[in-house]
């Protein structure tokens, strides 16, 4: 028999982003009740590269991808990949994906991701005080790394529109590279410094704390909410053992979200992204901040007692494998840098939701402001998701709200 629980108001997802908002509502003083299959904070907000990405204004879709799609889609080597047999599915995404990916669209987009970034770090300072978890924020930077001397040269462009867009960022040579991360192995190139940049030493240590200060105030419930009916009263959630009626009503389910928003009368584009991370356990995890070898499409991350290597992009929807190649490329890419590299300790895949134009939606339903979505982050749900809890409470409130909305509204598609 299915429980029955009534509440002012539900989320749906216990990831980073849900999480964030049902603490920012609960310190509104309103009544909260979240709802995920899985443990809270336990998918991609524990196992992505633990950046505060304030440098991150880049779509994924650009010119410069659009241009070289065929190939980085079906090589093995690409740092973007597709699963073959989800091809027909993706279609239509990458479809949409493509014009997404033209100049004016590319700078649309950058435009409105740098909105939402630019107050990601002091909100994230603020969050990780509440938590008592402000010492697994570190302000150390990060490190684009160029392995060649033309691919230094061909990042000034780049890193000229990130300027144009409030990053700061210094271009360093190979000599400064080297004072800043010794045990890089040496480059001809140089790197692309972000020194505002922060990072969580342990992403999943974060969340969890994230969590329990949610869970020490409303209820979760362990359950998978499949079915969305709205009412005249509100909005009823049902699954197995689950009924749930609620005032309004919180999408967040990252990557799961597309067929409840589908529910809501929302037909939105959200695909899925794999994401990969290996681990090597080491009491001194070789490098002092995040560094990406750009070429290689991961980032090296320093965490607790381990090296996180963490990313490349695989389009392949939620239902494949893990792909034993993805795991390979990151071992492989890793010892490129570190040939000394035994074998992983761990391995893990889990779930990017994501947009044909890297934009998250945030904002009320056609229907109605009883539903309101919060998820489609793509790279940056980690980073984003205190300014996502602001945006949503405010929205909750009937408060004014800072940031434009227009361009992450549900109905742009």
């Amino acid at each position: 028999m299915a429980r029955h629980v009534t509440t002012d108001i539900a989320i749906i997802g216990a990831g980073v982003v849900g999480l964030a908002i049902a603490e920012r509502l609960l310190a509104d003083g309103r009544e909260v009740v979240l709802v995920d299959p899985g443990k809270p904070g336990m998918g991609a907000s524990y196992g992505n590269a633990g950046t505060i990405a304030d440098y991150a204004v880049s779509p994924v879709g650009s010119p410069d991808v659009l241009w070289n799609l065929p190939s980085l889609l079906f090589s093995k080597t690409s740092p973007l990949a597709i699963r073959h047999a989800a091809l027909p599915t993706l279609l239509p995404w990458l479809l949409r994906f493509a014009r997404q990916s033209l100049p004016a669209n590319a700078r649309h987009n950058a435009v409105a991701i740098a909105a939402l970034l630019a107050n990601a770090q002091p909100l994230w300072e603020e969050l990780a005080l509440r938590l008592s978890g402000a010492g697994l924020l570190q302000r150390r930077g990060c490190l684009y790394l160029y392995e060649t001397a033309a691919a230094f040269t061909a990042a000034e462009a780049d890193m000229a529109a990130r300027r144009a867009l409030g990053v700061s960022v210094d271009l360093i040579d190979p000599a400064a590279l080297a004072r800043m991360e010794p045990n890089l192995p040496a480059v001809a190139g140089g790197a692309a410094f972000f020194p505002q940049a922060t990072f969580l030493s342990d992403p999943g240590r974060m969340v969890g704390l994230l969590a329990a200060a949610v869970a020490a105030k409303a209820e979760v419930v362990t359950a998978r909410a499949d079915r969305l009916t709205r009412r005249l009263d509100g909005v009823v959630i049902e699954g197995e053992g689950l009924h749930l009626h609620a005032r309004k009503v919180i999408i967040a389910a990252g990557a799961h979200s597309r067929g409840l928003a589908l529910q809501a009368g929302d037909k939105i584009p959200l695909d899925t992204e794999r994401g990969y991370h290996v681990e090597w356990d080491m009491p001194n995890p070789r490098l002092s901040r995040p560094v990406c070898p750009t070429a290689r499409g991961f980032y090296l991350c320093p965490m607790e007692g381990r090296l996180r290597v963490a990313g490349t992009v695989e389009l392949g929807g939620l239902t494949l494998p893990p792909s034993p190649h993805r795991i390979a490329r990151l071992v492989s890419g890793a010892r490129a840098i570190f040939p000394d590299l035994g074998p992983p300790d761990r391995e893990w895949m889990g779930f990017r939701p994501s947009l044909p134009d890297s934009l998250p939606v945030i904002g009320p339903s056609r229907g109605g402001a009883e539903v309101i979505h919060a998820f489609g982050h793509g790279h940056v749900g980690l980073t984003l998701a205190p300014i996502t809890a602001m945006i949503v409470a405010d929205l909750v409130a009937g408060r004014s709200i800072e940031t434009d909305l227009h361009p992450y509204r549900v109905d742009r598609f």
